[in-house]
């Protein structure tokens, strides 16, 4: 006999662990289930800004977060071929530090968190091969366990919280709504001993075609990126061929008026490249009969927006309300399906464009280059900019202060 519950999530990470905790502390049974076991690692930029940062204090887990020994980050720094912009990110919230904390610390903290909540139960190395339907509705998933032995599972709702490549989203039959293919191929790893700023940035470069970006992280290590069109195939080539050398020489020739070289002469890595060739910026429907997505089930973004751990949090927060605010979700699948789309694309739409349009990894256009010189030059401009990473403001923030400044 399958087991009830009120709430199924698949997937442990950012979106199911913040989902469950949310929907235990609102009174429903929650089981969570992941094929992995944790701790583990994951592909991700890994970063979050302080409006995050806010959201997990609510959740009770920064500081356990902060024992991770991962430094505070307060500045940025862009430099657009031979345009520097930096500064401090804005406060939002009452936060003002971001973090670049590794996932086997940041998931690790973040199930174990869920699993001290009275009303959730987790499931480690589950791997879900099908759903359960009455009719055209799901009420749970089947699949199997450390055993190889099937196991059934019901619930009023089901949430894919479980990936690009989710489970959830294929099983419910959910709708693309968007989606744009990227013209990049994405290498990073860590590296030790790199020379550092005096002060903590998150560093991003975009010289030509090519872009490379930095993060202090934990274990005093630096997440260093590098970012290329696919069409470079000579480069991706030799960084799949020999990834140690490959990175490392396509970062030292392609940044070479940048700080990259000073930063990485001395850098040692310390464990293997991992990278992505080629991928799709997508978007789905987020919810039906029976199911919910949340995170990168739902929608994906370009990674060097580093937007990925904040909108699978948030997303997750947002969908906990929504199902929250009805209680009686059999008759209402339309009502909430309909709230649910329209407060994530309001949330995360505009981004989630950006994003498609840096994929496209395009040089810097002359009216791009003489916008970010405009920027550079005006304080207030600068923080305009940099705060629309951590939605401090939106883009039209940034559009209607320039306009002022160049038609007063």
């Amino acid at each position: 006999m399958s087991k009830i519950y009120d709430v199924i999530i698949t997937g442990a990470r950012c979106a199911g662990t913040t989902l469950a905790i949310y929907l235990s502390r609102a009174g429903y049974r929650v089981l969570l289930v992941d094929r992995t076991e944790f701790p583990s690692d994951t592909l991700s930029t890994h970063t979050f800004f302080n409006n995050t940062t806010a959201i997990l204090r609510e959740l009770g887990v920064m500081d356990q977060l902060l024992e991770t020994n991962t430094p505070s980050v307060r500045d940025i720094k862009f430099q657009f071929d031979d345009t520097v912009i930096e500064g401090v990110i804005p406060m939002v919230h009452g936060e003002d530090n971001c973090y670049c904390i590794r996932r086997t610390y940041f998931d690790h903290v973040m199930i174990e968190k869920a699993r001290s909540e009275q009303n959730v139960t987790i499931l480690e190395k589950f791997r879900v091969t099908g759903g359960l339907y009455d009719g055209d509705t799901i009420i749970g998933v089947k699949g199997l366990d450390t055993l190889g032995i099937e196991q059934q599972f019901r619930a009023k709702i089901v949430v894919g919280a479980d990936g690009r490549s989710s489970t959830i989203c294929k099983l419910a039959k959910s709708k693309l709504k968007a989606a744009e293919k990227a013209n990049a191929a994405i290498f990073y790893g860590y590296y030790a001993n790199f020379q550092k700023e005096d002060v903590p940035k998150f560093e991003v470069y975009k010289i030509k075609e090519h872009t490379a970006i930095l993060f202090p992280t934990s274990d005093d290590l630096y997440v260093v990126i590098g970012i290329l069109p696919l069409q470079n195939k000579a480069w991706i080539e030799r960084i799949r061929t020999n990834p140690k050398s490959g990175l490392y020489d396509y970062l030292m020739g392609n940044f070479k008026n940048t700080t990259i070289p000073e930063h990485l002469r001395s850098a040692q890595l310390k464990e293997a490249i991992k990278g992505i060739v080629g991928y799709e910026n997508y978007w789905y429907q987020g919810m039906g009969k029976g199911w919910a997505l949340v995170g990168d089930a739902i929608s994906f973004k370009d990674p060097s927006m580093a937007q990925g751990m904040h909108d699978a949090i948030y997303g997750a927060r947002i969908l906990s309300t929504v199902l929250s605010n009805h209680r009686d979700w059999n008759s209402q699948w339309e009502i909430m399906a309909d709230e649910y789309q329209q407060l994530m694309e309001k949330e995360f739409m505009i981004r989630f464009q950006m994003g498609c349009q840096i994929s496209k990894n395009e040089p810097i256009t002359k009216q791009q280059a003489a916008m970010y010189k405009l920027i550079r030059s005006h304080p207030g401009l600068i923080q305009k900019f940099l705060g629309i990473y951590n939605y401090a403001n939106e883009p039209a923030d940034l559009e209607r202060e320039m306009k002022n400044i160049i038609q007063p």
